[in-house]
């Protein structure tokens, strides 16, 4: 245990920039828990966690806005949620992408989404960065508060292993059936 944690100690912050260009929740919740363990800077963490989360959501703006026919075999699987996407984006307009990085499946979907639209560029730059800040200050620092918590619920779920499954179906069931409800036909 102790030497995976001075792997990622040492090779941390490249795994939490490449997996928050993408997302990246847990990887910036397990550098939260390694920075309460002092194992990780907490500030240096919230800050590759943000410039990451801000690089992976402007180059799926320039994907989808530059790159349309290529992103289109992607789009026909997801035609759905890409509408519910750009109605989340003309109700809550700006709201939208800033708290879209709290909400898995959105995360991806919506700058794509605005990508596809007429959507000022730096406009979107500048509301994108001021959502990775936020998402960076709240999950990174959340995980920092919470650290010994998590270390305990992290000994429970090795203690009775089955309850990570169930918990992982729980959410993830409730997301799918919310987004499937939400996107059905009516």
């Amino acid at each position: 245990m102790d030497e995976m944690l001075n792997n990622l100690s040492t090779y941390g912050y490249i795994v939490l920039f490449l997996y928050t260009l993408g997302g990246g929740f847990v990887a910036l919740l397990g550098a939260g828990v390694l920075s309460f363990m002092g194992k990780m800077d907490l500030s240096l963490s919230i800050a590759v966690a943000m410039i990451a989360n801000f690089i992976g959501d402007a180059l799926l703006f320039y994907m989808s806005r530059y790159h349309k026919a290529e992103m289109m075999g992607y789009f026909k699987k997801h035609r759905r949620k890409l509408a519910f996407s750009h109605l989340l984006i003309k109700k809550h307009g700006v709201w939208i992408i800033l708290f879209q990085k709290f909400v898995y499946g959105l995360k991806t979907l919506v700058p794509l989404a605005i990508g596809l639209t007429k959507y000022d560029f730096w406009k979107f730059s500048g509301y994108n960065a001021i959502g990775a800040a936020i998402w960076a200050v709240v999950v990174g620092g959340g995980s920092y508060l919470f650290g010994g918590a998590l270390i305990e619920g992290y000994k429970m779920v090795a203690d009775k292993p089955y309850i990570a499954p169930l918990m992982l179906l729980i959410v993830g069931g409730s997301l799918w059936f919310y987004l499937s409800q939400a996107t059905k036909k009516k």
